[in-house]
């Protein structure tokens, strides 16, 4: 797995197939654990992201490390990724066209990672993955099943900032998100 993942990581480093490479400090290629069952996948990465080359390190990654925390999880037990791999100017949303030019990078690395679990932070993640229509503030929560992975859609943390009165909801599905992961750990014993 390594000298794959090293490989991908290289060509992510190297890419220039849209726009945005030209602004960014650094290639968010992704932070956390590939050897899990429990991938996270956001938009795009922010500021801080761009500055140091990780993946949700901002006010977003520390909401979101809380709630790892608050069910038990860290970091180390899972990866943590975005649709695209630089940032986009004044954190807009990604354009189509520019993540249609990164999923190869994000298709590969869920190849290789072999996830159990996806989950979407955010609309533009769920969009994406789980279905073009998907409205977090109604379906978050809920589990679909795409080639044998379980996908849930929740809040993106940055959303979580703006519109507190939602973290609740959002802790709920992190309850959700742990169970899962306990009901794998369970199969594999």
């Amino acid at each position: 797995m390594n000298e794959k993942w090293n490989a991908l990581e290289e060509r992510c480093k190297a890419c220039k197939a849209c726009p945005l490479w030209e602004t960014r400090t650094n290639v968010v290629f992704g932070d956390g654990n590939p050897d899990t069952d429990l991938m996270f996948i956001g938009e795009g990465p922010g500021q801080q992201e761009d500055l140091t080359g990780r993946a949700f390190v901002g006010r977003a990654g520390q909401l979101l490390d809380k709630f790892l925390a608050a069910v038990d999880l860290d970091r180390s037990m899972v990866y943590i990724g975005n649709m695209v791999k630089c940032r986009p100017p004044q954190n807009r949303d990604p354009k189509p066209e520019e993540t249609e030019s990164c999923i190869g990078f994000l298709r590969e690395q869920v190849r290789i990672i072999r996830p159990k679990i996806i989950v979407c932070l955010g609309r533009i993640a769920a969009c994406r993955l789980i279905d073009p229509g998907f409205k977090v503030t109604r379906q978050h929560g809920e589990w679909i099943e795409k080639g044998g992975i379980r996908f849930m859609g929740t809040f993106h943390p940055a959303a979580l900032l703006r519109n507190p009165g939602q973290k609740p909801a959002a802790f709920e599905d992190f309850l959700k998100i742990r169970a899962a992961v306990d009901e794998l750990q369970a199969e594999k014993a």
